[in-house]
């Protein structure tokens, strides 16, 4: 039986969870979630009432959420590329960082989207002033924290840089780093050039229209 992914190829969420699937072959059938697709709407909105997406979908058994997928994937899925390490303590360092970039990069990023999606009598400038405070907060600590490896965690590519990949990349686009933080930037790059996030970047180019804030013409 298929694995089943339920997602939208411009979402960073879905994007997290599509690099693990890339990054070991693991086969998997995308239902597209979009206006167009009204059954597959529906059969995801049973399937998972809260609709928040990506849900993976095995037999019987929904698993939502990006990171809960991707320690899905690793337990049931193993392949060369082990992105949650057998150390414990490491492991824990690792979940803290998958965490750091959803709680701090992405969320802090999503409000100032959504507020732009907003009509101009609901937005929130105050919130989306915090929200850009957050980023930059966000941002330094990455700089000052970040290791001398290539990945987050150093030599090993890792959940860590699953979470981090889509949150740096739209994060850059909704409030530019501008130079301030170049070992920041040059990780997102790096993060650009891996073959797995190269592909979901790929696969989600024709919708950067929907993007409320007007995507910039680069990556």
């Amino acid at each position: 039986m298929p694995l089943i992914l339920y997602a939208h190829p411009f979402s960073s969420y879905c994007q997290k969870a599509l690099i693990a699937f890339y990054e070991n072959d693991v086969p998997f059938e995308l239902r597209m979630l979009s206006p167009e697709h009204e059954a597959n709407q529906a059969a995801f909105a049973e399937l998972w009432p809260i609709k928040r997406f990506p849900l993976l979908v095995e037999g019987d058994r929904p698993v939502p959420e990006a990171t809960v997928i991707i320690e899905y994937l690793q337990v049931h899925y193993p392949g060369p590329v082990s992105l949650i390490p057998a150390s414990p303590d490491v492991a824990l360092e690792v979940r803290f960082l998958d965490r750091f970039f959803d709680n701090y990069v992405s969320a802090p990023q999503m409000r100032i989207v959504f507020d732009a999606l907003r009509a101009p009598g609901d937005r929130d400038p105050y919130g989306v002033t915090l929200a850009r405070q957050q980023l930059d907060i966000a941002y330094q600590w990455l700089e000052d924290n970040l290791g001398k490896g290539p990945w987050a965690m150093g030599d090993a590519f890792t959940l860590a840089d699953c979470a981090a990949a889509p949150s740096l990349f739209y994060a850059d686009w909704t409030h530019p780093m501008d130079g301030r933080f170049p070992r920041v930037a040059a990780y997102r790059r790096r993060l650009l050039a891996r073959p797995a996030f190269a592909r979901a970047v790929e696969e989600a180019r024709p919708y950067r229209p929907l993007f409320p804030l007007g995507a910039p013409d680069r990556d």
